[in-house]
């Protein structure tokens, strides 16, 4: 394939294991090892002008299981307005053509969310690590969540303005799939109060905000143009909505540089946590504190798998989480941390 300036070459190497392949539904998420990919685009450009509107045509390419490459057209843009006044690389869109994902890795992906450093710092570039175990903690305690998959990127700045450099991304489930996933519909509008929500599940998801040490998040309440904020709502004949939650890099757990908790909530830092769950679902806290005591084993096994994490990150993330499960594996703690902190 002939490239031209502006085109954008993304070079997948796929370390799967065998029997993850384009026969599987959703073939992308079925494994978590990491995807080396290798990114040749006028970078200087996007992070320049990070228009959201506009996409740039390019190329993507990753070599099948046979060893063989696969060449896909891709248009990618800047996304996300806190990393365009924040950050000096912007979150990415990746839009594919349908006709040409089909059979391949990315089958059914023709849209994707790709999660990228924010600055070019190995705090940031762990900080990436982080947020990815935040999703796949969340997947293992229950399978109504957003499914990611860890990217290993080279960038080549195709502008030649940039050195080459290697760092951590991930890829997000865009939430058509997800819908489509759970038989579902995606629901864009407000939902009149807490009352509409699937009580069960939105209580899990609170418990998960609780141990990511998180408050950056209402299920309830957003923007004039979106129906919540950092949450997903779904609706099936008129059951009562699904809440499935997303982007916590302003949570504890990821620790970003830039992380600041809530003036209006008293807390110190963003480590500190503090329960945000409602109290009308105190009925299905030890229901959700006892799905997180059986996923135990599994969220610690994601952080010591996590080769790419430095040695000193996953002791304090080991650490964070000690802390967390010391609060609900204690009736105690449970009645003054969780339902005694209910809003």
């Amino acid at each position: 394939m002939k490239l031209f300036p502006g085109m954008v070459v993304i070079l997948f190497t796929v370390l799967a294991s065998p029997g993850v392949g384009a026969g599987s539904p959703d073939p992308l998420f079925q494994d978590d090892a990491a995807l080396r990919v290798e990114i040749t685009a006028p970078l200087s450009r996007i992070i320049r002008e990070r228009a959201k509107d506009h996409e740039m045509a390019g190329a993507f390419a990753y070599k099948g299981a046979d060893g063989s490459p696969v060449m896909l057209d891709v248009q990618v843009r800047a996304r996300g307005d806190f990393r365009h006044a924040n950050c000096d690389f912007p979150l990415l869109n990746l839009n594919f053509r349908r006709s040409q994902v089909e059979g391949t890795l990315f089958d059914q992906q023709n849209k994707l969310k790709m999660v990228v450093h924010c600055k070019d710092s190995m705090r940031y570039e762990q900080s990436v690590l982080r947020e990815y175990l935040a999703y796949r903690i969340l997947n293992a305690v229950t399978d109504r969540s957003f499914r990611v998959r860890l990217l290993q990127v080279t960038y080549v700045d195709s502008d030649e303005r940039r050195p080459r450099m290697v760092r951590s991304a991930f890829l997000i489930e865009h939430e058509n799939r997800l819908a489509d996933r759970l038989g579902m519909e995606e629901r864009n509008s407000h939902p009149d109060g807490v009352g509409d929500l699937q009580a069960d599940h939105l209580n899990l998801t609170t418990l998960f905000q609780y141990l990511l040490g998180n408050t950056d998040f209402s299920p309830i309440l957003g923007s004039v143009d979106e129906c919540c904020h950092n949450y997903e709502l779904f609706e099936k004949d008129g059951d009562p909505l699904l809440a499935i939650p997303y982007d916590f890099d302003m949570s504890g757990f990821v620790h970003t540089p830039y992380a600041m908790p809530d003036d209006g909530l008293g807390l110190e830092n963003v480590l500190q946590r503090l329960y945000r769950g409602f109290c009308v679902n105190n009925g299905h806290v030890e229901a959700s504190v006892a799905e997180f005591l059986q996923a135990r084993e599994t969220i610690y096994g994601l952080v010591a798998d996590r080769q790419e994490l430095d040695s000193a990150v996953r002791q304090r993330i080991v650490d964070y989480l000690d802390e967390f499960y010391e609060t609900i594996g204690d009736s105690d703690g449970v009645e003054r941390e969780i339902i005694g902190r209910c809003i």
